[in-house]
């Protein structure tokens, strides 16, 4: 028996375009008092990274697949398929790299091998959605000798930044930023230039504030105006908003607002509805605020955003946007008023209307 453990130096979250390292720890695990005639023979090992896609067939309509390009040996145990027996197919992967050929190892004798590997800046985000899933993984093979391949599946989490695309490492390092106490090889410089530049990216775009206000009616009159301060968020961020119902015609009974993901398939890959394919477009509600506000002047909200939840992105299969879901309950009747007198001559006990006429509008 043989075990393989697989541990990340950076955790499982990477931005594309990052270098992915990891070490391979190869360890024989009898005691070493057993005898020689337990020692364990490896024939080799290789790593790989792959992107796997798979598609709602009631949601999705994929072209069918290319016939005229089969896979190397598909069923053959002794290739190293890193894909072999997951759902989906394949649309991205990096070069094997091999570990180690022919090794022997002892019993209690162990040895560790280092794995680095840029992850492509080309693919799309890690999503699981209801009508498409991109997954990554680093898949480690291992053979012994006269055995199948065993795989070893480590789920990354990979982040897509626009704009980072046509970025290109700069050559002058007195260009990179660096730090004259620690001392960095060239893939340390690439990958904290590259994180740095994404974090300044990110922050320029997050951080410009302007108000945005938005009218909000109905068939009978003006219910308020929401006021945003803006549009561009990032994971973990509160999502702050502002309701002025005083300016309104028409009484707002209560409100609720949603925050949710829209995910939308490209038009060239819907299924038709008559031939039973589910909806197009899907909504997940990720955070939700609920208020009565009978009476109430202005009002605000805050709603996180999940660091576990994907940026907004879009394929050639499938888009996803980020909205705010807006329900209001309003009032029929013109000039609406449910509080008591301010003045009364002597005490009296007052109570609201049991019914109603309301209506319900959604934005």
């Amino acid at each position: 028996m043989i075990e393989v453990v697989a541990e990340l130096s950076r955790g499982p979250v990477f931005l594309a375009g990052e270098a992915l390292e990891c070490v391979v720890t190869v360890t024989n695990p009898l005691p070493p008092t057993a005898t020689s005639a337990s020692s364990e023979a490896l024939a080799w090992a290789s790593a790989q990274i792959h992107c796997q896609f798979h598609a709602s067939e009631s949601r999705v309509a994929l072209p069918p697949p290319d016939s005229s390009q089969p896979d190397v040996q598909p069923d053959s145990q002794t290739v190293f398929l890193p894909h072999r027996g997951e759902r989906g197919q394949c649309i991205l992967s990096t070069p094997p790299k091999i570990l180690f050929c022919d090794l022997r190892l002892d019993p209690g004798e162990s040895k560790s091998y280092s794995y680095s590997e840029v992850l492509p800046i080309e693919g799309p985000p890690s999503f699981r959605g209801q009508s498409v899933k991109y997954v990554y993984k680093l898949t480690i093979g291992c053979q012994r000798v006269n055995s199948p391949i065993t795989l070893l599946r480590v789920p990354l989490r990979v982040l897509v930044l626009t704009g980072l695309q046509d970025v290109r490492f700069p050559q002058d390092e007195a260009v990179a930023p660096s730090s004259p106490f620690l001392e960095e090889d060239e893939g340390g410089k690439k990958d904290s230039w590259l994180a740095e530049l994404a974090g300044e990216r990110l922050m320029a775009a997050t951080s410009c504030r302007s108000l945005h206000l938005y009218n909000i009616s109905d068939g009978r009159g003006k219910v308020g105006t929401f006021g945003i301060f803006k549009s561009v968020y990032r994971l973990g961020e509160d999502v702050v908003g502002t309701l002025n119902l005083g300016e309104g015609t028409v009484a707002c009974l209560q409100f609720s607002v949603s925050l949710q993901t829209e995910e939308r398939v490209q038009p060239e890959y819907q299924r038709r509805r008559g031939t039973g394919g589910a909806p197009s477009v899907s909504h997940v509600t990720h955070a939700r605020h609920q208020e009565s506000c009978l009476h109430t002047t202005r009002t605000s909200f805050s709603l996180p955003i999940p660091l576990s939840s994907t940026p907004g992105f879009c394929t050639a299969i499938v888009s996803l946007k980020w909205r705010l879901h807006f329900e209001f309950v309003t009032s029929r009747e013109p000039g609406l008023v449910l509080l008591p007198p301010v003045e009364q001559p002597e005490p009296a006990t007052w109570t609201g209307p049991e019914q109603i006429e309301k209506t319900i509008i959604g934005l």
